[in-house]
C-alpha cells in the first residue's frame, strides 16, 4: 500500500493539470487557453510517466 505523501505528491500534479485543463478549454480562443491546456496535458502526462518509470526501476 502507498503511503499518504507519496499519494498526495502524485494527487497534486494531476489535480492541478486537471485544472489546468479546464481553464484553458474555457479560454481555448485564446493563445493562453491553449497553452494552459498544454501545460495541463504535461503534467498529468508527466505524473504518469514518473510513475510508470518508478515502478520499473524497482
Amino acid at each position: 500500500m502507498i503511503s499518504m505523501s507519496s499519494f498526495h505528491a502524485m494527487l497534486i500534479p494531476i489535480l492541478s493539470g486537471m485544472i489546468m485543463l479546464a481553464i484553458g478549454f474555457n479560454f481555448r480562443d485564446k493563445n493562453a487557453g491553449v497553452f494552459a491546456m498544454w501545460v495541463g496535458m504535461l503534467m498529468i502526462l508527466a505524473t504518469v510517466i514518473y510513475k510508470i518509470l518508478a515502478k520499473l526501476n524497482e
